[in-house]
């Protein structure tokens, strides 16, 4: 705020009294007050920043991987680094007392069982933790502020149906639910006869690589919470004055709750699905660990982890490298999750 005094003497009068002129900077908005706030958290614009490469990774991964991720050059299998056995003095390499362990700089984190790049691995794999990591929280925000929504605004018999249904689906725990779901989806759907609805499912799964059958499963069992959420935050909503304004000019109830109880309650729940975006990673690199996840050869850090596992003690490139990927991933989410809660929350505007 500026302050600027103004005097203005007329000939043969005496002089006015100074005139006071305040000028008063712009408020700022709602949302470009939570971004400033975003910017200013530093663990939050790393996690951003982090993301954002990863997202090169996945979408320039053609141009990045030094290989194709299914090329195996079978006489290059388990060939390491020639810096790894400084970093892990258990892999001996040839040529010394036990050593077993072929060095090469040809692979800079060196090649699997089968000789395949692991590098080149890793970098495919940026886009199946993305696609899952964007894909299952837009179907739970779908999903569960649909549910919630309606639930919440209509309320009476409407309400008590749609909770009881989400309690329902609460009683089921999630990753046993999925893990079900998928070994039904690639149990029947391989089997299915062609030209049916079952065999078009397939199709489109093996299309994706595998994912497509991950997605749904992860979209069926992951809105319940996101659902409950929403229902508080119309039900807090829908008796504010705005409301009870729109309905006094006339405004339907569609046009209410997108117009007037939606930009409201958004940003709770973006933050929410943010902060579960690393448990989807975790559900899918579950999956690949455990043999239900994308289909070989597609790469997947939860499957390349399995695969190295057998060979920790001789190889722990193979199972680190993926490891660390996936924990890099995991940790940026939830930096940029926290930096969110706290730019989207009402209490801190205004605050720096």
């Amino acid at each position: 705020m500026s302050t600027e005094v103004q005097t203005s003497v007329r000939p043969g009068a005496q002089a006015a009294a100074p005139v006071l002129k305040l000028e008063q900077s712009k408020p700022q908005g709602y949302w470009a007050d939570a971004f400033r706030r975003l910017t200013r958290n530093r663990m939050a614009v790393l996690g951003l920043i982090i993301i954002f490469f990863l997202i090169l990774c996945a979408i320039f991964a053609n141009q990045l991987a030094p290989r194709s991720y299914d090329k195996q050059v079978l006489t290059d299998n388990n060939k390491v680094p020639s810096w790894l056995p400084a970093l892990f003095p258990s892999v001996k390499p040839v040529g010394t007392e036990g050593g077993y362990a072929k060095l090469s700089d040809t692979y800079p984190f060196g090649a699997d069982s089968l000789g395949r790049d692991i590098l080149s691995r890793l970098i495919y794999g940026t886009r199946v933790s993305l696609s899952v990591a964007f894909v299952g929280p837009l179907t739970s925000l779908l999903i569960g502020f649909l549910m919630g929504s309606i639930a919440g605004f209509y309320g009476g018999r409407v309400d008590n149906l749609i909770m009881r249904f989400v309690d329902l689906m609460y009683a089921f725990p999630s990753i046993l639910l999925v893990i079900l779901m998928m070994a039904y989806f690639r149990s029947s759907f391989n089997q299915s006869a062609p030209g049916t609805l079952a065999f078009a499912l397939n199709q489109i799964d093996a299309s994706f690589g595998g994912l497509f059958f991950i997605f749904v499963a992860l979209g069926i069992t992951s809105w319940e919470q996101m659902a409950r959420l929403t229902r508080g935050q119309v039900l807090s909503a829908r008796e504010r004055e705005y409301v009870l304004a729109a309905r006094a000019v006339g405004m339907g109830n569609r046009g209410i709750l997108f117009r007037h109880i939606l930009p409201n309650i958004i940003g709770p729940l973006i933050v929410a699905e943010t902060l579960t975006i690393p448990t989807y990673i975790s559900f899918e690199a579950f999956l690949s660990f455990i043999g239900l996840g994308v289909n070989p050869p597609t790469p997947s850090w939860g499957s390349m982890i399995s695969d190295g596992a057998q060979a920790l003690r001789s190889y722990p490139n193979q199972a680190i490298f993926p490891a660390l990927a996936l924990a890099l991933a995991m940790f940026a989410f939830n930096f940029l999750g926290d930096g969110l809660r706290d730019a989207l929350d009402p209490r801190m505007r205004g605050v720096s």
